[in-house]
């Protein structure tokens, strides 16, 4: 009779069935290896909970403009001087707020923030630019003239050459603004127009005192506002100046000063001594 018997496996040692071998293939690796691989996963997720958060909205971009002497500016000079360049060259109507923003690198809400009514905001800023410097100096002036007996002859070289320095500080030539239709037709150009006309104003209580010291020379000059809006177009030659590219410096602030104070039929004499004596007070004025 035969008898099968299964063949010893040479892997089984002494109390050992083939079942143990092959369950061994099925354990689990060592404690050792699953820990470390838990911790690698968690080592990865803590490293991802302390990545900051990316932040909400449109970041600032980098300005495109070529001109780089914005970029130590604050925001709202930043603003101002874009704003300016873009309503010289294309207009104040084919400006957006859109275009101001772009040209200076930031959000378009961000021109909100600085200027709540917008681009009509930032026109009435620019405006007053033109002029202000000029008129919160007349009272400095007037008062000088008071204190130190100054001839009104001086006064008026002064004042003057003060206005021709804002207008040609103005950003981007911003004075020519005040002689555009579309801005002269806003509302915001009315509180512009007044502070224009107090600047006729001084010019014509200066221009008739110089002209009446003239003895024999009244009834050859024009007198009231005329004179006023007659001094003050002489200086206003220099918005047409920096228009047509020419660089101002003393030699033109001279030349202008000296027009307005032969229109007040002041001898050459005179203003040669005028000139001589003003740079000092001028120091002192713009202090």
């Amino acid at each position: 009779m035969f008898i099968w018997l299964p063949r010893p496996n040479p892997h089984c040692g002494p109390g050992t069935s083939p079942r143990s071998i092959a369950g061994r293939s099925q354990r689990s690796p060592p404690l050792g290896r699953r820990s470390r691989g838990v911790m690698r996963d968690a080592s990865t997720m803590s490293r991802q909970r302390r990545l900051p958060a990316r932040r909400a909205g449109r970041p600032r971009f980098a300005a495109q403009s070529a001109d780089k002497s914005r970029s130590w500016k604050e925001p709202r000079e930043e603003i101002l001087d874009a704003a300016a360049s873009l309503f010289v060259d294309r207009g104040v109507a084919a400006t957006s707020t859109r275009d101001i923003a772009d040209a200076v690198g930031i959000r378009q809400s961000s021109i909100y923030y600085h200027f709540p009514s917008g681009k009509d905001e930032i026109l009435a800023d620019l405006l007053q630019r033109s002029i202000r410097p000029t008129l919160d100096k007349i009272e400095k002036l007037e008062t000088l003239g008071a204190e130190t007996g100054v001839g009104p002859d001086v006064l008026l070289y002064l004042l003057v050459v003060l206005d021709v320095r804002t207008l040609a500080h103005a950003p981007h030539n911003a004075g020519v603004l005040a002689g555009l239709p579309e801005v002269q037709r806003k509302e915001v150009f009315g509180p512009f127009g007044a502070a224009r006309q107090d600047l006729a104003e001084a010019y014509a209580r200066l221009g008739a005192q110089v002209r009446n010291n003239r003895q024999g020379a009244t009834s050859h000059a024009p007198g009231g506002d005329l004179l006023g809006d007659l001094l003050l177009q002489f200086v206003e030659v220099v918005i047409g100046m920096r228009s047509n590219g020419h660089r101002l410096n003393q030699s033109i602030e001279s030349i202008i000063a000296a027009s307005c104070l032969q229109a007040c039929l002041a001898d050459q004499t005179r203003i040669d001594e005028v000139a001589a004596s003003a740079g000092d007070l001028l120091e002192f004025l713009e202090a």
